[in-house]
């Protein structure tokens, strides 16, 4: 299995910490899946459990918010970065535990 580790803190450093024209604050709260405000909070929450749910009205929503073009798609690829890299750990986790109980 190819080590990720790299790659991956690099796109972490790239989208939560370089440049962007969506605020910092957003942007990490997104990756977490927490503490947006609507109706950023819906659409976030529809990418990280129902991208196919996402809709037109979804977008239009968050540009009816003040947001940018750009700024809207900052945050879902925060919110699909931040999914995958939980759905990651969650399965590393579980064959690190898989594998501590073959060793035994």
């Amino acid at each position: 299995m190819s080590d990720i580790t790299e790659p991956h803190r690099a796109l972490l450093d790239r989208i939560l910490g370089g440049d962007a024209t969506a605020p910092l604050k957003m942007r990490r709260a997104a990756f977490d899946n927490t503490g947006l405000d609507e109706p950023m909070a819906t659409l976030i929450d529809k990418v990280a459990h129902r991208s196919y749910r996402v809709t037109d009205e979804d977008i239009a929503a968050s540009r009816a918010a003040g947001l940018s073009e750009d700024q809207i798609f900052e945050i879902v690829v925060c919110a699909a970065v931040g999914q995958a890299t939980r759905q990651y750990t969650g399965a590393m986790d579980v064959l690190a535990g898989l594998a501590e109980g073959q060793e035994r």
